[in-house]
């Protein structure tokens, strides 16, 4: 998280996505970049489209006076106005860096209502490898100490592992993993009990404290944010289930509930191949 990209549109929604972002630079010591995106095409004029860039560029300013004096340096918070598609320039610019994260609300006005609302709310998440924190309305932590790691038996589940021991190390938060399901079986039972044992045990090797726990109901979205909510957690570590044999653009149906109920911030990771040298491969489903 070197850099943290965080779109704004000037709604007090996208300004809550500002303050995390800046509770987690103030943690990983990275630079914060507020994006926004003019729509182009547009019906103004050159000189409206280029006073209008003017007035943006004014707020931003602006922005960056009042919530640069929260961060521990200053210089870490930066501006740039983009055109085009929302979410393609905020992929874009995150992509401009390495190690980057994305920071966003989920709902927003003006320029980022049509992107935020519906089908396409989810855009930005599916067209990046990099990791996506959203954070809803109203529900700004003010530390993260207690994160949610949902584990299932899908070959993916544990990929979210590396990304989510280096935030708990960075904010000394707890994970509390927990295995997931909507059902009791034997080959449901084994494989989840040598998943959790593996995470545990990486994240014991990493120096994180842990809980460990075992849910079982008929809607892994929600028995996950009720125990979310019974332990004050801060954060949810999901993988993203893109579903490429539909659409470049379409997340699973777990995530895109997770995304859309949660009250509490969710972390979002995409499946890729990934080794974690001296412990498990998180690609595959050789257990």
């Amino acid at each position: 998280m070197k850099h943290i990209i965080v779109p704004i549109d000037f709604s007090k929604e996208s300004l809550n996505g500002l303050r995390l972002a800046i509770l987690f630079a103030n943690r990983f010591d990275s630079v914060v970049q507020m994006v926004h995106v003019q729509k182009f095409p547009t019906s103004l004029t050159p000189g409206q489209f280029e006073e209008e860039e003017k007035i943006i560029e004014g707020k931003l300013q602006k922005l960056v006076e009042e919530y640069s004096t929260k961060m521990e340096n200053s210089a870490n918070l930066t501006y740039i106005v983009k055109k085009g598609k929302i979410y393609q320039e905020v992929v874009n610019q995150a992509h401009a860096f390495e190690e980057s994260a994305i920071i966003c609300s989920t709902h927003g006005a003006s320029g980022f209502e049509e992107f935020f609302i519906g089908s396409n709310a989810f855009r930005i998440i599916s067209a990046t490898q990099c990791p996506v924190i959203t954070i809803r309305h109203g529900s700004m932590p003010r530390d993260i100490k207690k994160i949610i790691l949902p584990i299932d038996v899908s070959a993916d589940t544990r990929q979210k592992v590396p990304i989510t021991t280096e935030i708990a190390k960075a904010f000394d938060a707890e994970v509390h993993v927990i295995a997931v399901a909507t059902s009791h079986s034997e080959e449901v039972d084994l494989k989840l009990n040598a998943f959790t044992k593996q995470v545990c045990t990486y994240l014991k090797e990493h120096e994180v404290r842990f809980q460990k726990a075992s849910l079982r109901g008929d809607n892994i979205t929600d028995i996950t944010i009720e125990y979310s909510l019974d332990v004050n957690a801060d954060l949810v570590s999901i993988m993203t289930e893109q579903n490429f044999a539909i659409s470049d653009f379409v997340l699973g149906s777990h995530a895109q509930k997770m995304l859309s109920r949660s009250p509490i911030p969710v972390l979002s990771v995409t499946p890729k191949e990934v080794f974690i040298m001296g412990s498990f491969k998180t690609f595959g489903s050789d257990y």
